[in-house]
């Protein structure tokens, strides 16, 4: 048993015993409690350990007074805050560590309720888990509840209490918990922060994939706009493709505000001028060119607004745009999030363009740029079929330049072919948009009218010869330009089976005999 020797009398040492439930510390772990012993009390400082005058007879109390001081030490200065509150939850006591934590004196915390030193959250937790618990079990462990400081600040801290006997005194021990909460949220945002990259890296996984198998402008702006959409959980996202003039349209998703798209202060426009993430909000005006364009976000109850360039070789082929109907703060993680995706559908979209460039040529007579032979076989075949099928006329126009060679051999191949470009704009110009007009080779030309019978081949071949003898760019009078012309018509009524080639040789036919006869004239010939 504890205890300490001294001299009472000459050549006699007492043992001065110390009752241990008197001065021990009850703990769980390392949360310490105090014991039955009172500290002194904060509102009386000179109550709590009497005062005690030591003569040689009083040996046996001097061990035991210094104990207490031990205690009462090791009680004001403890690591963790010491309260002592009655059953009503008024505190009695408090320690220094307790008053410096919270910056109060005595006076401060004496007689007022433990309830009022928490933050208003605290106190609905404290009614609603720490009591309870108390009242049932007798004891609480490690709560978590956040004090009010004398200076306006909030101290986070972990609360251990204890009911001492039946008055219902109660013994808390308060832990300041502030590097934990600091340590937990630095976890949780680490953990936050892994699991958007997760999220992230899932996202442009599965962007790459529907990237890799659009095969179609218009299959790559759906994945791009549910890319974005599933990123960036946006209310609204549009894909925004330029045409050659620049002009933006919408190929995929939806805009709120298409009206105003083409506005030089909308996000769009500005990510696109600037050739990086613009994102404007309702709330932070600065950010906008205008009240008005303010005034338009909010009436389409959006707050926030992002939008992406999609760049090629440094300029501008479109963008992508999201739509926020609350706040949303696009960080640093979030703008490299919004340019590789668009950065990757970019490079898509280049490709796509290019490999539809590629089947427009092998389409596509260089010159002129109408369609070639294939188009011809293709585009007959299916009016042939379309003709047959619904007992509808179909005219054959064969035509070849009158006068071309003459203009080749004397102002030279480059005039030539202007001419011959010419020609196929003029041709355009002359026929209806749904007919087909191919090259068919050097200067002869074949357009496939369908649903045309007699009188209406005759007005168009008649616009033909006309337009191929206005003066021409670059060609002197002396060397005219006309065209004879050999038409075959397959009448509703026709009796014979007619091929894509036995058609064609029809008109081919009648147009030799129309240069035959003269030139610069038309022969029709009815299958």
């Amino acid at each position: 048993m504890p205890g300490g020797h001294h001299r009472s009398a000459p050549g006699r040492t007492v043992r001065t015993q110390v009752d241990p439930r008197k001065h021990a510390r009850r703990t769980r772990g390392d949360r310490a409690l105090p014991q039955p012993l009172r500290p002194r009390r904060a509102d009386h400082p000179d109550q709590g350990i009497p005062a005690v005058t030591i003569t040689g007879d009083d040996a046996p109390n001097q061990a035991l007074t210094a104990s207490q001081l031990d205690f009462e030490e090791l009680f004001e200065h403890a690591p963790c805050g010491y309260l002592v509150t009655d059953a009503d939850g008024t505190i009695t006591a408090a320690n220094t560590t307790f008053l410096r934590m919270v910056g109060l004196t005595p006076a401060d915390v004496t007689g007022r309720s433990f309830q009022s030193l928490l933050t208003v959250g605290s106190r609905l937790f404290h009614e609603t888990r720490y009591l309870p618990v108390l009242r049932l079990r007798g004891r609480v462990d490690e709560i978590a509840l956040s004090l009010l400081c004398a200076d306006g600040s909030t101290l986070p801290t972990l609360v251990n209490g204890v009911q001492a006997d039946e008055s219902g005194e109660v013994r808390i021990a308060v832990f300041d918990s502030t590097e934990r909460r600091d340590y937990e949220r630095e976890l949780l945002t680490a953990r936050r922060a892994a699991e958007a990259s997760e999220a992230w890296i899932r996202v442009l996984q599965s962007a790459s994939s529907a990237f890799t198998i659009a095969e179609t402008e218009e299959a790559l702006a759906e994945a791009l706009a549910e890319s974005a959409r599933e990123a960036f959980t946006a209310t609204h996202t549009a894909v925004l493709f330029a045409d050659q003039s620049g002009t933006l349209s919408v190929a995929a998703g939806t805009h709120p505000l298409r009206h105003l798209m083409h506005v030089p202060g909308m996000p769009e426009q500005r990510a696109m001028e600037l050739g990086r993430v613009v994102t404007v909000s309702t709330s932070e005006e600065e950010d906008l060119r205008s009240e008005e364009t303010a005034s338009v976000l909010r009436s389409a109850r959006l707050e926030t607004v992002s939008a992406v360039p999609l760049m090629e070789a440094g300029r501008p082929i479109g963008a992508v745009v999201c739509f926020f109907g609350r706040r949303r703060d696009i960080d640093d993680e979030a703008v490299e999030l919004f340019t590789t995706l668009a950065r990757q559908a970019a490079h898509v979209l280049g490709r796509i363009r290019l490999q539809a460039q590629l089947a427009r040529m092998a389409l596509c007579d260089q010159l002129t740029g109408l369609g070639n032979r294939k188009v011809l076989q293709v585009r007959l075949t299916q009016a042939l079929a379309t003709a047959t099928r619904s007992g509808r006329p179909l005219a054959v126009v064969f035509l070849d330049l009158d006068g071309f060679k003459v203009v080749n051999d004397n102002c030279g191949h480059a005039i030539g072919d202007e001419v011959l470009r010419q020609i196929g704009e003029r041709l355009k110009t002359s026929v209806r948009t749904n007919d087909t007009i191919a090259r068919y080779g050097g200067d002869e030309f074949v357009i496939v009218c369908e649903d045309t019978d007699a009188d209406a081949v005759g007005h168009v071949t008649d616009r033909i010869r006309a337009a191929v003898k206005e003066p021409l760019i670059d060609v002197p009078d002396e060397f005219p330009v006309s065209a004879s012309v050999g038409v075959a018509l397959l009448a509703p009524d026709a009796q014979s089976e007619v091929t894509t080639d036995g058609i064609l040789k029809l008109a081919d036919a009648a147009m030799y005999q129309s240069k035959n006869a003269g030139k610069d004239r038309v022969t029709v010939v009815t299958v």
